[in-house]
């Protein structure tokens, strides 16, 4: 054969079977769904990482704000330690019972157990004390109640015995 029929016939030194090259057309094709998959999986990727950032920053306001509740829960508490037990201290520990439990449906449960042993992720050590009848360092006393992981809880604990 001569350089002219070769150039003549394209197909010509091609074996049997041999894929023929991919035309322009085709190649921009492939190109194309390629850059759409890869786009598209980036979408999803940022739509998780939206999905993930909203539920933080959801986790942190609610944190917030159950945090700025705090204070009106002890003042309540404070206030109900001096009232008697007439029907409006009645209303006012109803209505301190629900916040609690509020803030308990919020992921922030109540801590204000005694006779529990000292645990330092739920509780903070105000004060020691002599009490012959709790195991050492079992919570004799709760000062102020925690939160979940809003506050620890104030507590006053039994001393180690010698």
């Amino acid at each position: 054969m001569t350089a002219q029929g070769d150039a003549a016939n394209p197909a010509a030194g091609t074996g049997a079977g041999a894929t023929p090259p991919a035309s322009a057309p085709d190649r921009d094709i492939a190109e194309l769904e390629d850059r759409w998959l890869r786009a598209m999986a980036e979408l999803d990727n940022v739509r998780k990482r939206h999905s993930r950032e909203l539920e933080r920053q959801r986790a942190a306001e609610r944190a917030r704000v159950a945090s700025v509740w705090l204070p009106v829960l002890d003042n309540l508490e404070l206030a109900l330690g001096h009232a008697s037990d007439d029907p409006f201290a009645e209303g006012v520990r109803a209505t301190l019972d629900q916040a609690v439990e509020v803030l308990a449906r919020l992921g922030y449960p109540r801590h204000d157990a005694t006779g529990v042993p000292f645990d330092p992720a739920v509780h903070e050590v105000v004060t020691v004390q002599d009490d012959p009848d709790a195991p050492p360092n079992a919570v004799v006393r709760v000062l102020r109640p925690g939160y979940g992981d809003l506050r620890p809880a104030a507590v006053a604990v039994s001393r180690q015995r010698e």
